[in-house]
C-alpha cells in the first residue's frame, strides 16, 4: 500500500537564522525524499514538506535531534497545508511577512574550521582577518533589520565575487547564506593609522605593523567585532603604566588576551569548566586566580584575579599568532563613556591614548563589549552580559505586556519584553557622560526598529535623579517605579523560573529605598502582590553623600559615629584618623551631628567600604568596588566569626565593629579579620532565613559578585535544608535589574 503524500507546513521559532539551519532542512529532507522549501521569516524559519505523514514525522524528530550546534528551537508548530504537491526540495528567498520575532544570535568566536582555513597557506583565506561562515563570526554587531539577510547588514556594500557568490548560493557548504562571507578580493580589508587618521599601510602589512608596534611598547587600538580595543604589551611595566596615565584609569583591573590555552594554563589556576568557557563560542573574559608572574602587576594591581581570554576573531587569531605573549585588550574607549564603533569617532576620542589605530572597513551597527563570567559555585556566573551572550532572551512561563525597562545607572542595560521572551541588552554602561547616554538611547530605539516593537508600559528605577528616570518620564506612556533591590531579587527569580513566596537577599551598594534612605543591606520577603521590607542592615550616615563611595575612610567615619558618638574620632585606627586633615575631621563631625549632607544607609556595599577602611587596605578608590575587592582577597583561610545582634527585624553590626577594633588594637592578621567578617555577614543571612521560615532563598545585588561570600552562603544555605538560588545568566549587580523591572511592571500591570 502506497502511503498518501500530503503537504505539511511547519513553523519554527528560535535561533534559528544565521546558523546553518535552512542548508540542514534542505539535506535531511532531500535525505528522505521529501519535497517543498525552506524560508526565513521575520519571525524564524517556515518549512513545507510534500511527503506521507510517517516521513514526516521522521523529519521532526530528526529536525531536533540533528539540529546544527548553534541553533536553538524554541517553538515548532506543524499543521496541513493547503498547497500544491511540490517536485523539488528548495531554499527559498527570505519572507517579509509575520511579526520580527525571530532571535538575533551574539557575535560567534571563530569555529576551527574558519581557523584552518586562515592558517593554510593553499587556502584562498590564508591570513584573511574576516573569515567566517554559518557556525561563526560578527551576528549581533552587524545586524540592521530582520529577517537576518546580508541585504539587511553592515556586509550590504560589500559585493561578493564568483567564488563567494558560489559558496553563498551552495546549500552543501557551509558558507551557505553565511552573510558575513567575503574573501580578500571582495571583502572588508585593514588598514594601520597613525593619529591623524593617515594611512601607514594596509592589509596583512597592517597587521605585521602593528605588531610590531606593541612588541616596541606602543599601544594600538584596534577595531574588533563589537567596537575598539586599546591593546598594549602586558609584560611592559611602563608601557601598561602609560596605558593607565591616558585613560586614567589608575587601578581598575586590565582584561588580558593570551595567544593559547597553554599559556593561559601556565600562568593561572584553571578548571575544566573555565577552560571550557575560554573555548566556547561566547569567548568571555573568564576571571581566573593568577599563579605566575609573567604579566605586569600593574595589569591588576592589588588583586589576586586576573580577566583573560583567547582569540576569538580571525583578526585576534592572527594578530596574536603574530605577537606570541599577552596583551592587555580592554575597552576602547575613554573613562565614564561607551566604546568606539566607528573608526572616525575613535580617531578623535582616543588619539589623546593610542599611538595607532588598526581599522578596518566593516561597519559595526552597535557596541558590543566583551563579556565578562567567572565560576562560583561549579555555575557559570556573568558579571557583565554582551558579546556572546546578549540578545539572547530569558524565556517567562507566561507572556508578558510590552514592557520597556530602562535599568538603572550604573552598569546599565534595557529590557524589553515579547511575548514570553525578555531580551536584555548588551552592556551599555554607566550613564554619567553625554555620549553614554547617547549610546543608552540609541540602544533602545536599535531594539525598537530591530523589533518593529513599541511598548505598552516604561519601567524605571525608584530613584527619582538617574537618568534612566528621566528618560521614562519624558516618554509618551505609562511609567511605572520600581524598587531597586525588589528588581534585582525578581531578576534572579525570572532566570530560574521560580515563584512567590521566596526570601531575597539583596546586597549593593546603592539603592532608593521606599522611605526615601539609601538601601543596600535588605532581607525582602517577596509575595505574590509585592515585597516586604522584613530585615535590613543597621543604618548609618555618609558623611559628604556621594564622595563617600570614592573615600571609604568617610564610610567608616559615619559607621564609628553611629556606635560612639562624638568619641568617633579617637576610636578610629590611627591610618584612617591620619588621612583626615583636622579640617576635615571638623566638617564631617558637623555633618554628622546636624544630619546635613550625611544620608542614611543601610548599604552593605558601603560596611565593606568601611571595613577596608578600618583596615587601612583603601581610604580611597579610583573605582566602584575597589575597597571590597581588596577586603575579599585579604580573607584568609578562617571559619571564625564575629557575633552581631539582630532584633525587630535589624542586623546590627557594632558587636562586630567592636571586635574588629579590638582585633586591630590587639594585632591580630587582618586576613583573619578580613575572613570573620565575611563569615559573620553569611550568619546574617542564616539567621534571617531561619526566622523567617521560606525554604527558598534568592542572593543578588553587588556584593554577591564576592566570590568569597556567595559560595560560603550558597554552601551554609545548603547545609540548612534550603534551597538557594543566585544569577548566572544576568548580573547580580546593576546589569541584571533591568529584567527584574520587566517582571515587576508585568506583575502591576496586570493587577490594574
Amino acid at each position: 500500500m502506497i502511503a498518501e503524500r500530503q503537504v505539511t507546513r511547519i513553523v519554527i521559532e528560535g535561533a534559528v537564522q544565521g546558523v546553518g539551519f535552512r542548508p540542514f532542512v534542505f539535506r535531511l529532507a532531500h535525505e528522505l525524499g521529501l519535497n517543498g522549501f525552506v524560508s526565513n521569516t521575520s519571525s524564524g524559519v517556515v518549512i513545507e514538506l510534500d511527503g506521507d505523514s510517517a516521513t514526516v514525522e521522521h523529519f521532526i524528530n530528526r529536525l531536533y535531534r540533528e539540529k546544527p550546534p548553534l541553533a536553538v528551537i524554541d517553538s515548532l508548530t506543524s499543521e496541513a497545508a493547503y498547497a500544491a504537491g511540490y517536485s523539488s526540495f528548495e531554499i527559498c528567498l527570505s519572507q517579509e511577512r509575520g511579526s520580527k520575532t525571530a532571535l538575533v544570535l551574539p557575535d560567534i568566536a571563530t569555529c576551527p574550521d574558519c581557523l584552518n582555513d586562515i592558517s593554510d597557506p593553499h587556502n584562498r583565506r590564508y591570513r584573511y582577518p574576516f573569515t567566517n561562515c554559518t557556525n561563526c563570526g560578527p551576528r549581533y554587531s552587524i545586524i540592521r533589520a530582520l529577517p537576518y539577510d546580508r541585504a539587511c547588514t553592515s556586509m550590504r556594500q560589500f559585493d561578493m565575487c564568483p567564488a563567494c557568490r558560489a559558496e553563498y548560493e551552495d546549500p552543501r557548504n557551509r558558507r551557505f547564506h553565511a552573510q558575513p562571507n567575503a574573501c580578500p578580493v571582495c571583502g572588508p580589508h585593514l588598514e594601520l593609522w597613525d593619529r591623524q587618521g593617515r594611512i601607514i599601510s594596509t592589509h596583512d602589512d597592517a597587521l605585521l605593523q602593528a605588531a610590531a608596534a606593541i612588541r616596541a611598547g606602543q599601544i594600538v587600538a584596534l577595531k574588533g567585532i563589537g567596537g575598539f580595543q586599546l591593546l598594549v604589551d602586558a609584560r611592559n611595566v611602563d608601557a601598561v603604566q602609560q596605558l593607565r596615565e591616558r585613560k586614567h584609569r589608575p587601578a581598575k583591573p586590565f582584561a588580558l588576551m593570551f595567544p593559547s590555552l597553554a599559556m593561559i594554563r601556565e600562568q593561572c589556576l584553571i578548571s575544566s569548566l573555565e577552560a571550557d568557557l575560554l573555548t566556547s563560542p561566547g569567548a568571555p573574559i573568564v576571571l581566573l586566580r593568577a599563579k605566575n608572574a609573567l604579566v605586569a602587576q600593574h595589569v591588576a594591581p592589588g588583586n589576586p584575579n586576573l580577566g583573560v581570554m583567547l582569540p576569538y576573531t580571525p583578526l585576534h587569531h592572527l594578530f596574536m599568532a603574530e605577537l606570541d605573549f599577552p596583551v592587555v585588550a580592554t575597552s576602547g574607549n575613554r573613562t565614564s563613556e561607551p566604546i568606539c564603533i566607528d573608526e572616525h569617532e575613535a580617531l578623535a576620542r582616543l588619539s589623546g591614548i593610542a599611538d595607532l589605530f588598526l581599522t578596518h572597513d566593516r561597519p559595526i551597527v552597535r557596541q558590543v563589549d566583551d563579556s565578562v563570567v567567572r565560576v562560583v559555585a561549579g555555575e557559570l556566573q556573568i558579571l557583565r552580559r554582551a558579546r556572546g551572550y546578549a540578545p539572547l532572551p530569558i524565556h517567562t512561563r507566561q507572556p508578558l505586556p510590552k514592557i520597556l525597562a530602562v535599568g538603572g545607572h550604573l552598569k546599565n542595560t534595557i529590557a524589553a519584553s515579547s511575548g514570553s521572551r525578555i531580551f536584555v541588552s548588551q552592556h551599555i554602561g554607566d550613564l554619567d557622560s553625554e555620549p553614554a547616554l547617547a549610546a543608552f538611547e540609541r540602544t533602545i530605539r536599535d531594539f525598537r526598529t530591530l523589533y518593529d516593537w513599541s511598548p505598552d508600559v516604561i519601567a524605571h528605577d525608584a530613584h527619582p535623579d538617574y537618568r534612566s528616570t528621566y528618560y521614562a518620564a519624558a516618554q509618551s506612556r505609562p511609567t511605572i517605579a520600581v524598587q531597586h533591590h525588589y528588581a534585582h531579587l525578581l531578576a534572579c527569580m525570572a532566570e530560574h523560573q521560580v515563584d512567590a513566596p521566596i526570601l531575597g537577599v539583596c546586597w549593593d551598594g546603592t539603592g532608593y529605598g521606599t522611605d526615601g534612605t539609601i538601601w543596600g543591606g535588605e532581607w525582602l520577603l517577596i509575595n505574590d502582590a509585592g515585597f516586604e521590607r522584613v530585615a535590613h542592615l543597621r543604618s548609618f550616615c555618609l558623611p559628604g553623600g556621594d564622595r563617600a563611595v570614592q573615600e571609604p575612610r568617610r564610610a567608616a567615619l559615619g559607621l564609628l559615629y553611629k556606635a560612639f558618638g562624638e568619641s568617633c574620632v579617637e576610636r578610629l585606627p590611627a591610618a584612617v584618623r591620619q588621612s583626615f586633615s583636622p579640617q576635615e575631621r571638623t566638617a564631617m563631625l558637623q555633618m554628622l551631628r546636624h544630619g546635613v549632607n550625611a544620608p542614611v544607609t543601610s548599604s552593605m556595599g558601603r560596611l565593606f567600604d568601611a571595613v577596608a577602611a578600618l583596615l587601612n587596605l583603601h581610604q580611597t578608590v579610583s573605582f566602584e568596588g575597589q575597597a571590597a575587592m581588596a577586603l575579599e582577597a585579604a580573607a584568609a583561610d578562617s571559619s571564625r566569626r564575629y557575633s552581631f545582634g539582630f532584633d525587630d527585624g535589624m542586623l546590627d553590626w557594632e558587636p562586630m565593629l567592636r571586635r574588629i577594633l579590638d582585633d586591630l588594637d590587639n594585632g591580630i592578621d587582618k586576613g583573619e579579620i578580613a575572613a570573620k567578617f565575611h563569615n559573620t555577614l553569611v550568619d546574617m543571612v542564616l539567621a534571617v532565613a531561619r526566622r523567617i521560615g521560606e525554604r527558598f532563598v534568592v542572593l543578588s545585588g553587588g556584593c554577591f559578585q564576592n566570590k568569597y561570600l556567595l559560595e560560603a552562603t550558597i554552601d551554609r544555605l545548603w547545609a540548612e535544608g534550603l534551597t538557594p538560588y543566585w544569577p548566572q545568566q544576568v548580573p547580580p549587580n546593576d546589569g541584571g535589574i533591568a529584567l527584574g523591572q520587566v517582571m515587576a511592571a508585568a506583575r502591576e500591570y496586570r493587577s490594574e
